[in-house]
């Protein structure tokens, strides 16, 4: 599928050179102006362009459509929560998530070449076996506005560092809390009011306009050219720790979060991913927790297409510089944040690691794109799937039971606390209150 790179480059090249001859004190041409008016007015017109007729049909939005297109799945695998399999699970998916989400950070987004180089000046293992020795830049760079990036690092870590991965997975927990398992998007919308300051990409647009006054059922439409970026699927993980072994439940939680800031592939990533971190609890391998989550999205979207390719080509992985050759080969051009091809290495991660934590991340890491949310993802799946006494304690320990947000006022909670008050949680959920 053909991208508009070339497009990008030659915008930021033009605004590069208007902006040197500017400071230069050189008359920029009216032109510019008249440009500008017209990439704004093709931007509306894009946004208002309707897809082929049969696209809403194959990639529906509400869920009752959703559910009419998926194919054959257990729905439920567990009818109440296991007291004695479900905390160790439970405690092996967040700790695990919160370890890939540290390793990745630090390096999020780079290539595969420069993480390389940076184990090699730290000596560290390329795939990493543990977090990285010292940081990629200064140590005193602030992620989030909160946390240090020397914080991210071996000997730097004294608690579960800030990201938005894990603070959308405790949000999730303040809403099942303040609203019970029926909230509604309206309600997640009145709490990201209340508790997010901050957001990025589709987020951020849905956030900026809700503070605006726009209705939920708008705020995430509007000028939202990233609504099958990465954002819903990464805050999926708080829906399939209250629901576990029921993945039905867990992707009708995730659709009641997703849907008010993404749409079609933004909102089935949600879903597939909550679906799979419920399955996670029930199964003793993590790409049948992925078969089983791919139950719960339309067999006829994109996504499923994709995730069907990738399970078929993680038989047949060489090591992980193979996978992000695939995955490069299969979606050229497009974003490095969207939903389908960090799904796809997501997949690719457990594929390589199996049951083996220190590899799910550790390669996931390496693969690169958004690599703190697909090591996070992955870790959250293989942690659910083996427990956390497989769970290598080099990767908690250093957490020492305190974990950080950005939501506002509510910075730091317990590792432990959280886990029991997720348990609650799932309790409610499978009672129905």
């Amino acid at each position: 599928m053909p991208y508009f790179s070339d497009l990008i480059e030659a915008a930021r090249q033009l605004g590069n050179w208007a902006d040197l001859r500017h400071e230069q004190g050189a008359p920029i041409s009216s032109e510019l102006q008249v440009l500008t008016r017209r990439m704004k007015a093709l931007s509306a017109q894009y946004e208002r362009l309707v897809p082929p007729a049969d696209h809403g049909d194959r990639e529906p939005n509400d869920l009752d459509s959703i559910r009419a297109a998926r194919t054959d799945g257990p729905r439920r695998l567990f009818q109440q929560v296991d007291a004695t399999r479900y905390p160790p699970r439970l405690a092996g998916a967040w700790l695990a998530r919160a370890a890939g989400c540290t390793l990745g950070s630090p390096v999020e987004g780079w290539q595969i070449e420069q993480m390389e180089a940076l184990a090699a000046y730290y000596g560290d293992d390329f795939p990493p076996t543990d977090y990285w020795i010292g940081p990629g830049r200064p140590a005193h760079h602030l992620r989030y506005g909160t946390s240090r990036v020397a914080e991210y690092t071996r000997g730097g870590i004294t608690h579960v560092p800030v990201d938005d991965d894990l603070t959308y997975t405790l949000l999730g927990l303040i809403v099942l809390e303040r609203y019970g398992p029926s909230f509604t998007t309206a309600q997640m919308a009145e709490a990201w009011l209340d508790l997010l300051p901050m957001a990025c990409t589709a987020e951020h647009v849905t956030l900026e306009q809700l503070r605006a006054g726009l209705p939920w059922e708008q705020a995430g439409e509007r000028n939202n050219p990233y609504v099958e970026w990465i954002g819903a699927d990464i805050r999926s993980d708080p829906w399939g720790y209250a629901a576990p072994g029921w993945p039905e439940m867990a992707a009708d939680l995730a659709w009641r979060d997703a849907r008010l800031s993404h749409r079609r592939n933004g909102i089935y990533g949600a879903m597939f991913f909550s679906a799979t971190i419920a399955a996670a609890f029930a199964v003793d391998d993590p790409l049948e927790a992925c078969r089983i989550g791919l139950t719960e999205i339309p067999a006829s979207c994109r996504l499923h297409d994709d995730l069907v390719w990738a399970l078929d080509q993680s038989t047949r992985l060489d090591d992980f510089r193979h996978a992000r050759r695939l995955v490069d080969e299969r979606f050229d051009g497009m974003s490095s944040v969207h939903t389908n091809n960090n799904a796809c290495l997501t997949v690719f991660g457990l594929a390589l690691g199996g049951d083996d934590v220190t590899k799910v991340i550790g390669h996931t890491v390496a693969m690169g794109l958004d690599n703190d949310c697909t090591a996070a993802t992955a870790g959250s799946i293989a942690g659910a799937v083996v427990g956390i006494d497989r769970v290598p304690e080099h990767w908690h320990r250093p957490f020492a039971d305190k974990a950080r947000t950005y939501i506002s006022g509510h910075e730091w909670f317990g590792n432990s606390d959280i886990l029991k008050r997720f348990e609650a949680c799932a309790r409610a959920v499978h009672a129905g209150t």
